[in-house]
């Protein structure tokens, strides 16, 4: 270790904020990087070193919760997968990854799976993330990049439309970006975010399909449509234009609640715009109908003539630190590294080319993650699960149903830093190593390749995921590296020649060049920041209008369940909680969930602040603290999710093409505890 700070990456969001560390583990914010270059970092990336240094480390593995050596929690594990293999075949173990692993772990996560245990039951919590609009991002370009452009695009912008993300406190820094461009934002809460806006629309939870098919219906109908960009660089516009005939803007104000005004002055600004941006969150996506919601913002987009502009276009706000990355290279049920399907048989042929296998020994596609958490521990399921990187009890829609699914198991195996809830209920629980603690890449919501180094040694006891799987493949006759750079490298061979190309990525080059943008097929190639200038990653070059069809939430309010629970995140948390949770300045900032209601609903109610109410869904219940505020609809409750208990009320029902569930709505009931 060097006595000098090491230049590397924030250990949370998708911006992946650079920052200096050193061996003593003090933080400073970094200028080079785009994504925070005024030197800018969040609460949590100041408060970030206290998870080098607090006392919730796991040092030791634990073997039904007590403390052993690794090479007998390591024997213990192989033995285990190899009997319950040889009773219920390759299928009966299962792997669940994460978003926050780097390119190296999600990459060899995906190969151990597939050539060691031969199974196709393989996916990760980026499945609840980012899986809608990296699906409707695929049909409507070709490919599939959060944001096809780089993040400073957005300050030369004249217009930014952010459909369901509150960037203000998911990601602060992101908000420097904003200063330039009018900001429109579409939440049914007046977030954050939503008060720095020029123009803030507020739909009823679950209706940003029929907004955005009204705000076409208005482009069309009030000749702001780019007819000479959509004719030369488009295809399907017509049975668009065709299907919007029925989203007139009354019949959108009613289904929304967005006065026609309000849409008016939204698409004017947009069409207006010499540089106009469309965004996308989760707010947007996580639905039964998100492909098809993000579809329509595309779609949007593509009339008004924004994607493969230089400063204009449509992006997506990818989450986890690494949900772009971790999607790319194999932890998806049906993909292979560099974004292959899995059931292409040339790109199987090139993956089992480089893994030294046949491509018919490779599986075929598996169930995606909630589906894959649901049939965990039943008759036609999976016996056991290695889980790396996810805190599914806490992060599942349903949860309750997926720890009763997790206790079920023959077998449970969690790698992880902290005890989790999840890790709370395993078998064999490793203690690995974290973001400050080893090296690896990382690949932001821009898709720019960035390297995390090593700047702190692990606690004694610690090892890092690639040693894990090191330590379980040498146990099945298998060679796997637990050199980050290696596996890196041959990431590369794997991934060239696929729509998310590495191969001219090397750790030297992106140190040199401060991150480097794929697709990136040669050493000599200078990295792709804007891929759709030219063409579009179509067969013909040409984007496509796909037409979709607003359809209601799929639990809709009645009179026993008369209210809609709205989820998101809060400024001092992330994620699961895992991590922030246990950080006493953030613990501090927000200690606990709670219930958001709107002051006429909560007079109703005869509900006050600071009173416990129990929220029940027909999924369960629970009791939390009532918060009063006018920043929500009336008709809407919000919480956060960063604790356990609050996604046993949101609903598991899937998007037919993305299989993201529908955490953004369910029905609820709110009742004071007396």
């Amino acid at each position: 270790m060097t006595d000098l700070p090491v230049l590397s990456h924030c250990p949370y969001c998708a911006l992946q904020c650079g920052m200096a560390i050193t061996a003593e583990a003090v933080i400073s914010p970094r200028t080079d990087i785009p994504a925070n270059a005024g030197g800018a970092l969040c609460q949590k990336g100041w408060t970030a070193a206290e998870l080098l240094t607090g006392g919730a480390r796991l040092t030791t593995p634990l073997l039904h919760g007590r403390p052993v050596s690794w090479e007998t929690a390591l024997d213990h594990v192989a033995g285990r997968l190899s009997e319950i293999r040889a009773e219920h075949g390759p299928d009966g173990v299962a792997v669940f990854g994460g978003g926050g692993l780097t390119n190296e772990k999600a990459y060899q996560l995906g190969k151990f799976a597939r050539v060691v245990l031969g199974t196709s039951q393989i996916d990760y919590n980026g499945r609840f993330c980012m899986s809608s609009a990296a699906a409707a991002s695929s049909r409507a370009f070709g490919m599939d990049r959060g944001m096809p452009f780089p993040i400073t695009d957005l300050a030369e912008a004249d217009v930014v439309l952010l459909a369901g993300g509150n960037v203000a406190e998911t990601m602060p820094p992101f908000v420097r970006h904003l200063n330039g461009p009018r900001l429109i934002v579409v939440d049914p809460r007046r977030t954050a975010t939503a008060k720095l806006a020029w123009l803030h629309l507020q739909p009823t939870p679950g209706t940003d399909l029929a907004l955005a098919l009204g705000l076409l219906h208005l482009a069309i109908a009030d000749g702001l449509v780019d007819e000479e960009y959509v004719a030369a660089r488009t295809s399907g516009f017509d049975a668009v234009r065709t299907s919007l005939a029925a989203w007139w803007p009354e019949r959108v104000e009613r289904i929304t609640g967005v006065p026609v005004p309000r849409m008016r002055q939204a698409v004017r600004a947009l069409a207006s715009a010499g540089r106009g941006v469309v965004l996308t969150g989760r707010g947007a996506e996580q639905h039964a109908k998100g492909t098809d919601t993000v579809t329509a913002f595309i779609n949007l987009a593509l009339a008004l003539g924004l994607p493969g502009r230089e400063g204009s276009g449509y992006g997506c706000l990818t989450g986890q630190g690494n949900g772009q990355g971790g999607r790319e290279h194999g932890q998806k049920a049906d993909q292979l590294p560099g974004y292959r399907r899995i059931d292409d048989p040339a790109a199987r042929e090139h993956v089992a080319r480089v893994w030294g296998v046949s491509p018919e020994d490779l599986p075929g596609p598996g169930r995606s993650a909630y589906e894959l958490l649901d049939a965990l521990g039943t008759p036609e399921g999976p016996r056991a699960l290695l889980l790396f990187g996810s805190n599914p009890v806490v992060s599942a829609p349903r949860s309750g149903h997926v720890a009763d699914r997790l206790r079920g198991l023959d077998l449970l195996v969690v790698a992880d830093v902290v005890l989790s809830e999840t890790a709370a209920m395993a078998d064999v629980v490793f203690p690995v190593t974290q973001w400050a603690e080893e090296t690896g890449t990382m690949t932001n919501l821009e898709g720019r390749v960035l390297l995390r180094r090593q700047a702190v040694r692990p606690p004694d006891g610690v090892r890092g995921d690639l040693e894990l799987l090191q330590g379980l493949a040498k146990r099945f006759g298998h060679a796997f590296s637990a050199d980050p750079r290696e596996v890196f490298d041959e990431l590369r061979r794997a991934s060239a020649g696929g729509l998310a190309d590495y191969a001219g990525i090397t750790y030297d080059r992106i140190e040199r060049e401060k991150g480097v943008f794929w697709p990136c097929p040669s050493p000599d190639h200078p990295g792709t920041p804007r891929p759709f200038l030219d063409r579009f990653a179509t067969p013909d070059g040409r984007a496509r209008f796909v037409a979709v069809e607003h359809r209601p939430a799929v639990e809709e309010i009645d009179e026993d369940y008369p209210l809609y629970l709205t989820t998101g995140r809060v400024l001092a948390q992330y994620q699961s909680g895992a991590q922030t949770r246990r950080i006493a300045a953030l613990a501090e900032a927000a200690p606990e969930p709670f219930v958001e209601l709107h002051p006429d609903l909560a007079g109703e109610l005869e509900i006050g602040a600071g009173d416990l109410v129990r929220v029940s869904s027909r999924r369960g219940e629970g009791r939390w603290v009532a918060r009063i505020s006018d920043a929500i609809r009336r008709d809407t409750v919000f919480m956060p999710f960063h604790w356990e208990g609050v996604n046993r009320l949101t609903n598991p029902a899937l998007d037919p093409v993305s299989r993201m569930p529908e955490f953004k709505v369910c029905a609820v009931r709110v009742e004071r505890v007396a």
